[in-house]
């Protein structure tokens, strides 16, 4: 699941796109299938969302939550070719986007009445 924050008013207008171009980013450096899109946004007031300095109201945090097993290198990979495609493709600065790449054990994620561990039919692999 990804989580996008940002303020409102740069958020909305770019959503549909934002979520393309991360779920192109999953397929092509981990695999998921194309109908494994889970993403939600939270546009914010310009007053609810503080960020560093330097920024721009631009700034957007990407939060990526996934199962434990990918490898550094495949998660640094993963981190990089959203910053080059997000500035590519919607001009968004690096320096404006924030990305953090949350992992919980299998056993910690439940979906479809199991939890992680117990899934035996996912269509992408998980130790990448």
């Amino acid at each position: 699941m990804i989580v996008v924050y940002g303020i409102k008013e740069n958020l909305n207008p770019i959503k549909a796109k934002l979520s393309d171009v991360i779920h192109g980013c999953m397929q092509s450096v981990l695999g998921m299938p194309e109908d494994k899109r889970a993403h939600r946004f939270v546009p914010l007031d310009r007053e609810d969302f503080y960020f560093p300095g330097g920024r721009t109201d631009a700034y957007t945090v990407i939060e990526i939550n996934m199962m434990a097993g990918r490898k550094p290198e495949t998660q640094k990979a993963l981190i990089k070719s959203l910053f080059q495609q997000l500035e590519n493709q919607l001009l968004l600065s690096p320096i404006d986007v924030e990305i953090t790449i949350k992992e919980q054990a299998p056993h910690q994620w439940g979906f479809r009445g199991i939890t992680g561990d117990e899934a035996n039919d996912l269509k992408y692999k998980v130790n990448v």
